[in-house]
């Protein structure tokens, strides 16, 4: 009798641990190789994201993540500011919900030509991806050394596509990219004419974003993403060499020195102060939608 009752206990143990299982449905983000995303890749090889049963879908670029959530494909996407107004304005409820990091060097303009032969040439090929933040860079970056946006031709292409362009002489190039896609073109001779942290009229903030409906339904697996989050960027910030070997494949297999430096081109916001708060609400990143 006392081995029926153990047995039917067992069973019954089996079916409520199986009916949360299914109640716990899984949540994909759609993100990209962006050494800010670090922490991502990292809680998910250390089984952080899978006791949370939230898998990642890890894309080339920024606007083909984009594109994994506009169709469906994911309940979450990692975005600078300018994947999320595209996203909004094209009518997803979508709202920033963590903070990753702000970009301090990490997005960059290459050239094969100086300063000042760019502002003297008669003709320039920009290399960039066009729906993403790379356009407003560019954007940023003639205006600010005035160069006539009249004698660019905008090439679109992919950051995979990208690094493999090879300087050409008799070419104008430039080319907007951002870690870990730049080590390999500096390696073939692209040296850096700007980045993100010597033009200071533009900022570039990359969070979590997630429809409001997600926020209001999975509030609680969210607030436990959060801790996750914050708990793997201070892991992989403290044991680099473990945090490397177990992540760099995500990040193109760039070196441990690459690894390293890399860090130094971002700043973590995680743990955004008041004053960054108020900086970055009248760009969307609203207070009471960011999990704290």
């Amino acid at each position: 009798m006392k081995k029926r009752l153990l047995a039917l206990f067992s069973l019954f143990i089996l079916f409520f641990t199986a009916c949360n299982q299914q109640q716990e449905k899984p949540l994909h983000i759609a993100t990209n190789s962006w050494i800010g995303y670090a922490p991502l890749f990292y809680a998910k090889e250390k089984g952080y994201l899978g006791e949370l049963n939230i898998k990642l879908i890890t894309n080339v670029s920024l606007a083909e993540a984009a594109d994994v959530y506009d169709i469906g494909k994911a309940e979450m996407v990692t975005t600078t500011q300018h994947e999320y107004y595209s996203l909004k304005n094209s009518g997803h409820k979508i709202v920033p919900v963590i903070l990753f990091d702000r970009s301090n060097g990490g997005d960059l303009i290459l050239s094969n030509k100086s300063l000042e032969e760019l502002k003297s040439a008669k003709k320039i090929f920009a290399y960039l991806e066009i729906d993403s933040i790379n356009a407003e860079i560019l954007k940023d970056f003639i205006k600010h050394y005035n160069i006539d946006e009249k004698k660019i031709t905008f090439i679109n292409k992919d950051q995979a596509q990208i690094e493999e362009i090879e300087p050409l002489k008799s070419e104008n190039m430039l080319i907007v990219t951002y870690v870990p896609y730049n080590l390999k073109l500096q390696k073939k001779g692209f040296k850096e004419v700007a980045s993100t942290k010597n033009m200071n009229t533009i900022m570039v903030i990359d969070a979590l974003c997630a429809n409001k409906n997600i926020i209001t339904q999975e509030a609680k697996r969210l607030q436990k993403l959060k801790h996750i989050i914050d708990r793997s960027i201070d892991e992989l910030t403290a044991d680099k060499k473990s945090s490397y070997k177990l992540i760099k494949s995500y990040l193109g297999n760039m070196s441990y020195n690459d690894y390293v430096e890399s860090f130094q081109l971002i700043k973590w916001i995680n743990k955004p102060s008041p004053q960054l708060l108020k900086r970055i609400e009248p760009m969307g990143y609203k207070k009471e939608d960011l999990i704290q």
